[in-house]
C-alpha cells in the first residue's frame, strides 16, 4: 500500500511546491511509482510539471467536491513513474464550499483509498494555509514533510503546524507523524544560514533531514520551463540534493520496516 506523505507548511515561500515537485520527480526516477496531488489553489505544481490548467479538465476540485472517479482526475507527467492530480482555479473557493459538507475533514482519505494501492508514494502539495484543504491532506496522509527555508524567521509558526498536526492526530488521524524537516533555500556564504540550519536542528532533533537543499538558479529556472530539475538540469546542484533527499525518505521507509 502506498505511502502518501503531505508537504505542507502554511508559512509562503519555504520552497514547498519546489520540494512537492522534485522530490516526487526524484523518487519516480528511483524507480518508485509516485503520484504528485496539487492541492494548492495557485497551481504551481501542476505548472510545474507541464501541465497546462485548462477548462474541462478533472482536478484536485473534482476529486474532493465533484464526485470524479480517482482515476480520471490522473494525468500523466513528461516523467516515467511520476503522475499528478492537476490542480484548478475552483480550488480557491473550495474551503467555503467544504464548509457544510458532510465528514468534510475526511473526504480525501475516503476518495484517495481507491488508488493508493497502485503507487508507492503519493505525495500532496498543500497550500500555505491550515484551512480544511490542508486538514484534508493530513487526514489522508501517513505523515507530513516541512520544508522550512534558511532564512530569518524560519520557525515562525511552526508551533501553529505542530499544533494542528497534533489535534488532527487526536481527533481525525491516530497515524499521522512528522515524517521530517527539510532545510531549502541553504546559502553556504553565509553565516545566517548555518545558524538557521543549527536552530532547526536543535528545534526538531532527528527530525531534519541530513540533505540540505541549496540556493539554486536552476532551481529557481525549472518551473518556468514545465519541468523538474532534475530534467531541467540533471547535473546541478539541486538535481543532486534532491536525489539525495529522495534516496534518505527511502532508507529511512526501508528501516521501519
Amino acid at each position: 500500500m502506498g505511502k502518501i506523505i503531505a508537504v505542507a507548511n502554511q508559512k509562503g515561500g519555504v520552497g514547498k511546491t519546489t520540494t512537492a515537485v522534485n522530490l516526487s520527480a526524484c523518487l519516480a526516477a528511483a524507480g518508485k511509482r509516485t503520484l504528485l496531488l496539487d492541492l494548492d489553489p495557485q497551481g504551481n505544481s501542476t505548472s510545474g510539471l507541464g501541465l497546462e490548467k485548462t477548462e474541462g479538465q478533472l482536478s484536485s476540485y473534482d476529486l474532493l467536491l465533484s464526485g470524479a472517479d480517482p482515476e480520471e482526475t490522473i494525468h500523466p507527467t513528461q516523467m516515467d513513474g511520476l503522475k499528478i492530480i492537476p490542480s484548478s482555479i475552483d480550488l480557491a473557493g473550495a474551503e467555503i464550499e467544504l464548509v457544510s459538507v458532510k465528514s468534510r475533514e475526511t473526504l480525501l482519505r475516503t476518495v484517495l483509498k481507491s488508488v493508493r494501492e497502485k503507487y508507492d508514494y503519493i505525495l500532496i502539495d498543500c497550500p500555505p494555509s491550515l484551512g480544511l484543504l490542508t486538514i484534508n491532506a493530513l487526514t489522508a496522509s501517513d505523515s507530513v514533510l516541512v520544508p522550512i527555508q534558511c532564512e530569518f524567521y524560519a520557525l515562525e509558526g511552526l508551533s501553529q503546524l505542530t499544533r494542528t498536526v497534533t489535534l488532527v492526530r487526536q481527533g481525525l488521524n491516530p497515524r499521522l507523524r512528522i515524517e521530517g524537516v527539510v532545510l531549502t533555500m541553504y546559502d553556504s556564504r553565509t553565516r545566517l544560514s548555518a545558524q538557521v540550519a543549527e536552530e532547526v536542528r536543535h528545534y526538531f532533533g532527528e527530525k531534519v533531514f541530513d540533505t540540505v537543499i541549496p540556493r539554486n538558479v536552476r532551481l529557481s529556472e525549472a518551473p518556468s520551463y514545465g519541468m523538474p530539475v532534475i530534467l531541467y538540469d540533471p547535473s546541478c546542484s539541486g538535481s543532486e540534493a534532491y536525489r539525495n533527499l529522495a534516496r534518505e525518505l527511502i532508507k529511512n521507509e526501508e528501516e521501519k520496516r
